[in-house]
């Protein structure tokens, strides 16, 4: 069986769920029905505590895409989620998701102006 969605194999015996129509790994199935929220101030809580406990400061902890896309922000100054998007040639969902990891652990946060969204790094951290 593959997942519709990501078209990875499920493999015989483990868990798939029907989303919409759609059958989807475990994996995309969470994302579907909780996808991920930049502004929820318990992540950011749990976020900063591990890496408090942790003793991570800056990029320590993250994934390499992660410190690419804040070290991409860090040189901009600011940029647009289509800008990442094209940059990094990576989804939409997919950009969401190392955002609101980076919002998480305040080191990344967006802003409008006019009708665009920019993000940026957080105050003090450039």
């Amino acid at each position: 069986m593959q997942c519709q969605h990501c078209k990875s194999e499920i493999p015989a015996g483990d868990d798939h769920f029907t989303y919409y129509g759609k059958t989807l790994c475990e994996d995309c199935y969470v994302s579907a029905v909780q996808p991920p929220r930049p502004c929820d101030p318990t992540a950011v809580s749990s976020a900063l505590a591990t890496r408090q406990m942790l003793r991570q400061t800056g990029t320590q902890g993250l994934t390499a895409l992660q410190q690419d896309i804040y070290n991409y922000i860090k040189e901009k100054g600011s940029v647009t989620k289509q800008q990442l998007q094209e940059h990094f040639n990576i989804a939409p969902a997919e950009l969401e998701k190392q955002f609101a990891v980076l919002r998480h652990c305040n080191l990344v946060r967006g802003y409008k102006e006019g009708n665009n969204i920019y993000l940026t790094l957080m105050t003090g951290e450039q």
